[in-house]
């Protein structure tokens, strides 16, 4: 596998490279009884979320046009393993994380486990040894594992305890799989006690990031984001959004994405053009420590004056009260951008999809694509939306956007 590098200046640059987990033998583990306590929303049909998961794949492998485009994080984690060092790690950070499970009683044990055996007991929980423990459904929403801004990436620190084990499972990925070995000076790692997961942060541009204060990234969290990205990035402004700590609204990307460098897809009763938002700028200040703020009435006007540009505000599920809160529930504002003006739904939020067909956006299914472009390569150009088959897969609470980590892109003249 060539060398990985961190490149992302833009939410709707091309995507070049990404990381993504197709669900496995974990979601066939999950059960009614501990549905809940795992954080997952449904009992999904494995072989049908695959393959919607699969397709989506398919889409990105296009968009790319090159070998180890899409990076699979189960793969990289087995082979990473291979590594005397990063099972080691591995293993001490689990029983770290973990000290109610008593696994510090199996340290040595689970060390001496093959590399194929200590990768499936990270995803699933089963191994050889009596230790009982719970599978990571949730790994298939990989945007909450890490963000990458400019040229670093900044590692996630899990607000529950159902997903420390895919932070973990980032972090020796990041630290000891050879493709990363050029960018581990490039790795921001947060200080205990905050929490921050990546589906909070967006990449407005080569200067801007725009971070929520959610249920899952707190205000520590966020301030210690910002001060790491001023102290290590290009970055010169952080936006912060006050959210509701609310479920069906636990990251900033639940209800607002964008879809061009002009345009985003949001939920108006929270994000809108009326003043909902409590939204502060926090600039990089004359010294190292010092941070400017600056406060805004609404995310509208925080963006279009750090973009320098208006920006096109799109209602996930149209204009109908009813509608936004049902495609919202459903993901019509999670939409991924992989290329400016290209991005993926899933195709049952029909009026967020007619919105955007009137905004000069060509609705195509992801069969339709890939058909179109089956012989030739995809160059960005027209405006496109593309519809995923997401019957189990949006059962998951969780759309494209947060079912991948894009770890480069690049800019077009």
């Amino acid at each position: 596998m060539r060398p990985v590098t961190f490149d992302v200046r833009s939410e709707t640059d091309h995507l070049r490279q990404v990381i993504v987990h197709t669900p496995g033998a974990e979601m066939d583990m999950v059960s009614p009884l501990d549905r809940e306590a795992l954080l997952f929303e449904d009992i999904l049909f494995l072989s049908h979320a695959r393959k919607e998961h699969e397709l989506m794949c398919a889409v990105f492998e296009k968009v790319i046009g090159t070998e180890d485009g899409v990076l699979q994080i189960s793969t990289m984690l087995r082979e990473a393993l291979e590594l005397e060092d990063a099972r080691f790690d591995f293993v001490e950070q689990l029983c770290e994380a973990t000290q109610g499970a008593n696994l510090r009683a199996f340290e040595a044990d689970l060390k001496r486990l093959s590399a194929d055996e200590l990768c499936h007991f990270a995803l699933t929980g089963v191994s050889p040894l009596r230790i009982e423990a719970r599978p990571i459904p949730n790994l298939m929403f990989m945007r909450d594992l890490a963000a990458v801004v400019g040229d670093h990436i900044v590692l996630s620190h899990a607000a529950t305890s159902a997903r420390a084990r895919e932070s973990i499972i980032i972090n020796v990925v990041v630290h000891h799989h050879p493709a990363f070995a050029t960018q581990r000076e490039h790795i921001i790692k947060l200080p205990r006690g905050v929490t921050f997961e990546g589906g909070d942060l967006l990449v407005a541009s080569p200067d801007t990031v725009v971070i929520g204060s959610s249920e899952r990234t707190s205000f520590g969290g966020l301030v210690s984001v910002a001060r790491a990205l001023f102290a290590r990035t290009q970055i010169e402004h952080v936006v912060m959004v006050s959210m509701p700590h609310d479920r069906s609204c636990m990251h900033l990307d639940t209800i607002f994405t964008f879809g061009a460098p002009d345009e985003c897809v949001v939920f108006p009763p929270l994000i809108g053009l009326d003043g909902l938002n409590n939204v502060v700028t926090f600039s990089r200040g004359e010294g190292s420590e010092s941070l400017r703020t600056r406060t805004w009435q609404t995310l509208h006007q925080a963006l279009g004056h750090h973009m320098g540009h208006e920006m096109t505000f799109i209602p996930c599920g149209g204009s109908d009260p009813l509608s936004q809160r049902r495609e919202q529930w459903t993901d019509g504002a999670n939409l991924f951008a992989v290329a400016p003006g290209v991005v993926l739904g899933y195709d049952r939020n029909e009026r967020t999809f007619s919105e955007l067909s009137d905004r000069g956006y060509r609705v195509v299914t992801a069969e339709g694509f890939l058909s179109f472009f089956e012989s030739s390569k995809f160059q960005p150009g027209e405006k496109m939306a593309i519809k995923l088959d997401g019957y189990e897969l949006s059962r998951g609470r969780g759309g494209p956007r947060c079912m991948t980590m894009p770890i480069r892109r690049r800019r077009h003249a």
